[in-house]
């Protein structure tokens, strides 16, 4: 069985190569994510529509700057950047919070603040 914080570096590096299999891989089939201030998704194939990106080129940068575990939950910080389907790029601060259902997130809470280009 990986470890909790080897499941989430899996899942963030899912998100860096845009791989929906790798990152689908990391979640139960009934798992629930909560994007706080913009949307609740529960189940695979919502998740899996709200991660597509036809526009976009590459995957968004992402810096893990910590990893914070107690009992099934882990807590990811760090800062992204990423592009917006405009083209236009955009810097943001992340904190994911992801409770396991034994070796798989069942829950996703996410919560993206935007940063000024000079933060």
């Amino acid at each position: 069985m990986p470890s909790h914080k080897a499941v989430v570096e899996t899942y963030f590096e899912g998100f860096r190569r845009r791989d929906h299999a790798q990152i689908l891989a990391c979640l139960t089939d009934d798992v629930a994510w909560d994007i706080h201030g913009h949307t609740h998704l529960v189940g695979k194939e919502a998740f899996d529509r709200e991660i597509e990106r036809p526009n976009a080129t590459e995957g968004p940068a992402l810096v893990i700057d910590r990893l914070v575990e107690e009992a099934d939950t882990v807590a990811a910080l760090g800062i992204g950047e990423g592009s917006q389907p405009s083209g236009e790029r955009f810097r943001f601060a992340f904190c994911t919070v992801c409770t396991f259902v034994g070796d798989k997130i069942g829950r996703v809470e996410s919560y993206v603040v935007p940063l000024k280009s000079d933060e």
